[in-house]
C-alpha cells in the first residue's frame, strides 16, 4: 500500500528542494526523519515537515506501522511563478520572479524484514 502526502505553493525554487529530495529518495522514513533533522537546508525543513505528514496519515488512515515505511517516491514539481518588480535605475523596470513549488512524498511497505538502514 502507497501512503502520500503533499505540500503545494511552498516558497522555495524546486531546484533547492530537489537537492534535499536526491538525499533521502529511498530511505527508510524514519531514518530519513533523523537525516533531515540535521541538515542545515531551508528545504529539508519543509521535506520533514512532509515525511511526518506522511507517516501520519499512513498510521491514522490506514493502520500502518511507520517503522516499516521506506521513501518510494519523493519529487518537486514547478508550482505557479510570483512576478514581482523593483524600480531600476533611469526609470527602468527590473523583474524578481519569485518562484514556488509542489512536494510530493509517497511512502510504501518495505517487503520483508524491517532494518535499520546498515
Amino acid at each position: 500500500m502507497k501512503v502520500h502526502a503533499k505540500n503545494r505553493y511552498v516558497m522555495i525554487s524546486p531546484r533547492k528542494l530537489r537537492l534535499v529530495c536526491d538525499q533521502v529518495r529511498g530511505m527508510a522514513a524514519q531514518q530519513a526523519q533523523v537525516v533531515l533533522g540535521f541538515m542545515p537546508n531551508k528545504g529539508a525543513q519543509i521535506v520533514k515537515k512532509t515525511l511526518e505528514s506522511a507517516m501520519a496519515n499512513a498510521e491514522n488512515n490506514f493502520d500502518i506501522n511507520p517503522a516499516g515505511l521506506y521513501i518510494a517516491e519523493i519529487y518537486a514539481d514547478e508550482g505557479p511563478r510570483l512576478r514581482r518588480f523593483k524600480a531600476g535605475a533611469r526609470g527602468r523596470y527590473k523583474p524578481r520572479v519569485k518562484r514556488t513549488s509542489h512536494l510530493t512524498v509517497v511512502l510504501a511497505e518495505q517487503e520483508g524484514e524491517v532494518t535499520n538502514g546498515s
